[in-house]
Order: structure tokens, then sequence, then C-alpha cells
């Protein structure tokens, strides 16, 4: 793996970032393939349209629990407001010579709860082609990284109460835990694991962090609220 770009410092952190706006990394995948990882910046609108349209009708219902033929101009919006902080994407792309033809494979963002800024809800999607070979684990592993060092040690999980199997998997991964109801859904909490530990990226954790970031619905229903000031609040870690 080669990664680029500076570490900056932030107020209220002991370390300086390593998830800035100019770190880029490429990672070779087990079947060989190269991919570069950045940050989504807001301008890049073309980008991100280009990897919707390579979404199949059921990997688009799986993620934002509708067909949407299109991606509407609203949610576009919404999905590229990203500020680093609070709402940040890494983005997994192709890599090129020229960044600005780099085929886009697919994003993983977390949105911080502003109620609880120490918790974030998290969402990840890859095109259909790109499926099945560990770019999203890849992808999970290095948001759960920018989320820890921005002070964020928990994902939130949505479960239907009928889902018995992943309920089962949720008590089997913490025989303690006590997950909040909204009427049919269960909500969990599920601490991160440290950015060294790799192998905490794998088994029934993993597993419970790709349930975490499972969908866009919730996302977007966050960010359909009032937008999160970056306050000494937001940044305790």
């Amino acid at each position: 793996m080669t990664t680029g770009g500076s570490r900056r410092a932030r107020p209220g952190l002991r370390d300086p970032l390593r998830f800035t706006p100019e770190y880029s990394a490429t990672h070779r995948l087990g079947d060989g393939t190269k991919v570069r990882l950045r940050l989504l910046r807001p301008e890049d609108r073309a980008w991100l349209l280009a990897g919707f349209e390579r979404l199949s009708p059921e990997s688009r219902y799986l993620r934002f629990f509708s067909a949407m033929p299109h991606l509407p101009e609203k949610t576009l919006r919404r999905l590229l407001s990203v500020d680093g902080w609070n709402h940040l994407a890494i983005a997994a792309e192709a890599p090129t010579s020229d960044p600005a033809k780099a085929e886009s494979y697919g994003v993983a963002r977390f949105i911080r709860l502003h109620e609880t800024p120490e918790i974030a809800e998290a969402s990840v999607a890859v095109v259909d082609h790109m499926q099945h070979r560990g770019l999203g684990k890849l992808l999970l592993s290095v948001l759960a990284a920018a989320a820890k060092e921005r002070g964020i040690t928990r994902f939130r999980a949505e479960v239907l109460r009928t889902n018995e199997a992943m309920n089962a998997l949720l008590r089997e991964i913490d025989h303690d835990a006590r997950p909040a109801l909204e009427g049919p859904v269960a909500i969990y909490q599920l601490t991160l694991p440290e950015p060294s530990a790799d192998e905490a990226m794998s088994g029934p954790l993993f597993g419970l962090l790709r349930l975490a970031a499972g969908g866009l619905q919730v996302l977007l229903r966050r960010l359909d609220r009032a937008p999160l000031r970056r306050s000494a609040t937001s940044r305790t870690s």
C-alpha cells in the first residue's frame, strides 16, 4: 500500500489526523485488483453519479429501500455535503494517472449524531462488478479508522425485531446488549475496533459492522436535519 498527503492537526485532539483532504492510498485486493482510496469531495458530482449508474436495481434497493432509477438532485446534494468531520466519505476508485477520469468503485460514509457526537451512522455502497472482492471490508476498516480519530467510538445498527438471525448474532457478540426499541426496529450501538487490530475486522464483529453500514436510508434521514457544527463538543475524543 502507498499513501500520500500530510497529517493535519485538529484543535482538541492529541494526534494529527491521518485522513485529511490530501489522503490517498492504493491497495491491492485479494484478486489482484488495485484500488485507490481518498476522501470524497463536494465537487465529486459526476464521479458519484457515474457510480450510482453502475449499481444494479437490486443494489439500489438494498441501499435506498427503493428501486430509484435515477439519483434525485436533492439526494445528490446531501450525499456531497461532506465536511470531513461530522460527515465524511471514503471514495474507492480505479488508480489512474488522471484522477478526473478515475472509475468509481464504491463509497463508505459516516454521519455523526448531533445529540451523541461519539456515535455515528454509517453506510457502504460498492458497484456490482466490484462486489465480493473484499472492497467493502477495506472501505469499512478505513471508515472505522477515520471515525475513531475524529472521536467517534461507536456506529449505530438498526435491525428489524423480526430478524431473529441477526438479533441472535448481536446477542452472541454482546450478551449484555440491550437495544433501544422504536416500533418494529431494534437499535444497537457497536463499539469500533482499534484501527491497528486488523483481526477485529473479520468474523462476527465485521458482520455487525456491515450491518451497521447496510444502507443509506438512515443517513439520508439524518442529512434532512439541521447541519452539525464543528464545535468543541463534537471534537471530544
